[in-house]
Formats: C-alpha cells, structure tokens, sequence
C-alpha cells in the first residue's frame, strides 16, 4: 500500500460510516411509510424481504448499489486507490442526486419525500460534509 492509496483509502472509509447512516435513515422512512399504509412489519426478517421485493422500497436501491459498490473498492486490497477514485465517488453521488438524470428518478422521488424526516437530514448533512472533506 502506497502513500497515497493509504490516504485515499482512509479517507473513502470515512464516508463509509456517514453513508450508512444516511441509508438507515431512508430506509427507517421508507419502512414508516410502508407501515403507515400496510400496517406493522413483523420484524427484522420481513423488512428485509419487503427491502428486497415490494415495490415501496426499490427506490432505495441506486444508493445501496452505491454503496456496495463502495465496499467492494475499499475491500480491493491488491487495488491501489487513486484521486480518481474519490472523483468516481463524487460523481457516483453527483448523478444520484442530479435531476437532469433520469435514471434516478424514483430514488429522488422517494428522497424527496424523506427530506421532512430529521434524521435524514441530519445525516444527509453529515455525508455531505465528509464528502465535501475528500478533498486532497
């Protein structure tokens, strides 16, 4: 591990943290939602299935493919890391949150509606000033 790849390492780590909190954070607002319409989830295993198959939480999916994506880099241990994989990172978010992409659409629909939710924007805030501290 080089210099450089160990500071892009630590510092793509540090977003790791503030991201999933940000995704708890809409998924705890998505399962509200859920809940509001349908009533209880039985516990953790049926918020998982409803995660991974009812419609009313697919739109969470972009940014935990995100995310996985994420993990896989930082897991990389013979990868060395670069600025531009920060870059990639920034741009990755940049897309998720642009509305001139229409690929994210649903996601940003549904982070529309999160947006009232305290908790999301508090850790909206805190990603966002991780991310913002990725500079070299």
């Amino acid at each position: 591990m080089t210099a450089p790849d160990a500071q892009v390492r630590a510092r793509l780590t540090a977003l790791v943290p503030a991201l999933r909190a940000f995704h708890s954070a809409l998924l705890d607002f998505a399962k509200g939602e859920h809940e509001f319409l349908h009533g209880p989830v039985g516990g953790p295993f049926e918020l998982y299935s409803l995660v991974m198959n009812h419609p009313g939480f697919q739109w969470l999916r972009p940014l935990s493919g995100l995310m996985a994506t994420l993990d896989e880099v930082l897991d990389a241990k013979d990868t060395v890391l670069t600025r531009q994989n920060v870059d990639d990172v920034k741009a990755a978010l940049g897309l998720l949150f642009a509305d001139s992409d229409t690929r994210f659409a649903e996601f940003r629909a549904g982070y529309t509606r999160a947006r009232g939710d305290l908790r999301v924007r508090e850790t909206e805030a805190r990603w966002r000033e991780v991310l913002g501290g990725l500079e070299a």
